[in-house]
């Protein structure tokens, strides 16, 4: 997988899910906040201590993240 610097990954912050690094925001929250219509204005709004580059880098995981998930088709 691409190395992502603005995203950590440890066991003792959130229990192991992808955070943007120094914060406790999950990659998952942020993406979530877009799905649900959030710009990218109303999010470093509410969220100050984040920046343009870290939006960039969760949806950047994200695409990592997927692109290496595989479905395949059932016998049923």
């Amino acid at each position: 997988m691409t190395e992502h610097p603005r995203i950590s990954l440890s066991p003792d912050v959130l229990a192991g899910k992808p955070v943007i690094r120094g914060t406790r925001l999950a990659v998952e929250f942020v993406i979530g906040l877009l799905a649900d219509g959030w710009t990218e204005s109303d999010i470093l709004t509410n969220y100050p201590d984040i920046t343009h580059d870290d939006v960039i880098a969760c949806l950047a995981y994200a695409r990592d993240t997927l692109s290496g998930e595989r479905v395949y088709p059932s016998a049923a």
